[in-house]
């Protein structure tokens, strides 16, 4: 699995004289103008609002600055919302809260997610549970009668290694449900696109169609389109969706942070935010109304506009940071859009897709570090890491690396000679555990037996000392951190398949994942200085929840643990069931 957003639906356009325009006098500017429809202030996400809390009575776990676990049993907070003791004694004007003997853990930190997606989703069409064509069919027909006035039908989620199809959907599938207007379905990796045909007439996309560099349109024996897009190709329909409002993007923030902090995270690295979406952010964290912090990854356009105007560290109390840029250099193993050394074991004549010509992705890399960004490149294969490894090391040698902890996004088939490089060149292996599980059922058919070695390689890394961040990579696989955390350290899938896990040898340690979750997720967007453990001086960012990672009764795996409460500096930001 991999991206969210390989091909984004169109997004409110800015110029760099507008954007700046809304900015006022810049980012460090007190007061951001009013957006239309502009959200309503809220009281500050930080700080208990009523003096000092202790959280008392809990089981408390939390990494140290050397990594390891310390217990404790009940946590001080300072009226600012920071972190003041563990296992500290209340004075005069302290509020008690009982957490009644529930586990606290420090907040969860999805380190590549795709927050506009995943707030969409709520509204589209969602495929991710059907388990075969005819399913999605009667979803499709039940969605769009459901939704008459919408002038497109869109959607995401559809799998047909799961639907068992032995190919790709196509506009007839779908023109037998709806026909009368467009439709647009992206697949689950959201590297690939199945468009009916009265999608296909309105972008225009015939026999004599060419395929776009880094894209694939997917032809019938006859060379006439199907209706799936692959990669690159997707643009041709996705271009022509209706573009969403400034308020849709504020609404998707919104719904998005919602359902993270349900299952328990607090902050969260988005992998591909423009410059609408920069705005809402910005103006969510000074209105208070973020619940939820934010590591923003520009895009390469929004970098090229506006990145020089709008880099920061840290804004409104550490709950945006702007100083990443996002590229992507191929596709997706799903839908053999990854970019490969050697030919696909089930595909002879495919080696996948280039997103991004080598010599382009050099000239990004060395154009972000220059400008005092850290760069996260995506890369799927082992072709594709192997050119984003060989761009690092140019670049740093014409640049330096400036000690900005560059990252490789999922890093999910690697050359085994290429995995000691992550260590030599210091970058962060950016990953999301539950991919290994969600692939399982296709990726060693896509590389064979040799290739797969280097794959989810999560213990090759960690034992080299290579940091690894973790993530989910929302709403392509399962936002619950402690289904990553399952897959992390059993290599099973919820039901427990395979019977002692998939390469088991690559598994982490429940210590190991809850920290790559954590405080090195934090590492990798330079924040662990103020979150991703609970130290003292730090955010008192944590959740309550009603299992223990580190102590599973016989009959419950780490997947199923729920949240009971989610706090965001030193505040409660949701309550999901009774202590």
């Amino acid at each position: 699995m991999c991206e969210a957003c390989a091909t984004p639906p169109p997004t409110p356009t800015l110029t760099r004289a507008q954007l700046l325009r809304l900015l006022g006098v810049g980012v460090g500017a007190a007061v951001l103008p009013a957006l239309p429809g502009g959200a309503a202030q809220a009281a500050t996400t930080h700080g208990t609002g009523r003096g000092p809390v202790l959280v008392e009575n809990v089981r408390g776990y939390t990494l140290t600055r050397k990594g390891r676990l310390r217990e404790f049993s009940s946590i001080l907070i300072s009226a600012n919302g920071k972190v003041a003791g563990l296992d500290a004694h209340a004075g005069r004007g302290v509020r008690r809260v009982n957490g009644r003997g529930r586990v606290l853990l420090p907040g969860m930190h999805d380190a590549h997610g795709h927050l506009w997606s995943y707030g969409a989703l709520a509204s589209e069409l969602d495929l991710s549970g059907t388990r075969t064509l005819a399913e999605a069919q009667q979803a499709l027909a039940a969605y769009a009668a459901a939704n008459p006035d919408l002038t497109w039908v869109t959607g995401r989620g559809w799998n047909q290694v799961i639907w068992g199809l032995g190919r790709f959907p196509t506009a007839a599938d779908l023109d037998v449900v709806v026909s009368d207007r467009p439709v647009w379905l992206t697949r689950v990796d959201g590297h690939a696109g199945v468009a009916n045909s009265a999608a296909l007439a309105l972008a225009g996309v015939t026999r004599d169609t060419p395929d776009p560099a880094g894209g694939q349109i997917i032809r019938d024996a006859d060379g006439n389109p199907t209706g799936t897009l692959v990669d690159n190709a997707m643009g041709l329909v996705s271009s022509k969706l209706p573009a969403p409002t400034i308020e849709d993007v504020r609404q998707r923030a919104l719904t998005a942070q919602q359902k993270l902090n349900a299952v328990g995270i607090t902050s969260v690295s988005d992998a591909g935010t423009d410059a609408a979406g920069y705005l809402v952010l910005r103006e969510l964290a000074q209105a208070g109304t973020l619940t939820m912090r934010v590591n923003a990854f520009l895009t390469w356009d929004a970098f090229s506009e506006v990145g020089a105007d709008v880099r920061t560290d840290s804004f409104a109390a550490d709950m945006l940071r702007v100083r990443t840029v996002k590229l992507y250099v191929d596709g997706a193993l799903g839908s053999r859009g990854a970019a490969l050394l050697q030919p696909y074991s089930d595909d002879p004549a495919n080696t996948g897709l280039l997103r991004i010509e080598p010599e382009e992705l050099d000239r990004r890399v060395v154009a972000i570090l220059r400008q005092g960004y850290q760069a996260a490149v995506h890369a799927i294969g082992d072709r594709g890491n192997r050119l984003v490894l060989d761009a690092y090391d140019k670049a740093f040698r014409k640049v330096g690396d400036r000690g900005l902890r560059h990252r490789i996004e999922h890093a999910q088939v690697v050359a085994l000679d290429d995995i000691r490089r992550f260590k030599k060149l210091d970058l962060i292996a950016s990953m999301q555990p539950v991919h290994a599980t969600d692939d399982m059922n296709m990726a060693e058919d896509r590389v064979g037996p040799e290739r797969i070695k280097g794959a989810y390689a999560w213990r090759k890394l960690l034992d080299q000392g290579t940091v690894i961040a973790s993530g989910s990579d929302f709403p392509v696989s399962s936002a619950l951190p402690f289904e990553g955390m399952h897959a992390a350290v059993t290599r099973t899938d919820r039901e427990g398949r395979p019977a002692g896990g998939w390469y088991s040898e690559e598994a982490m340690t429940p210590v190991e994942a809850l920290r790559s979750f954590t405080l090195d997720a934090a590492y990798a967007a330079h924040q662990e200085r103020v979150i991703g453990s609970l130290e003292p001086g730090k955010w008192a960012d944590f959740v309550l929840t009603d299992l223990d990672p580190f102590c599973l009764p016989a009959n419950r795996a780490m997947w199923q643990t729920g949240i009971l409460r989610t706090w965001v500096g030193g505040r409660q930001v949701g309550e999901y069931g009774d202590l």
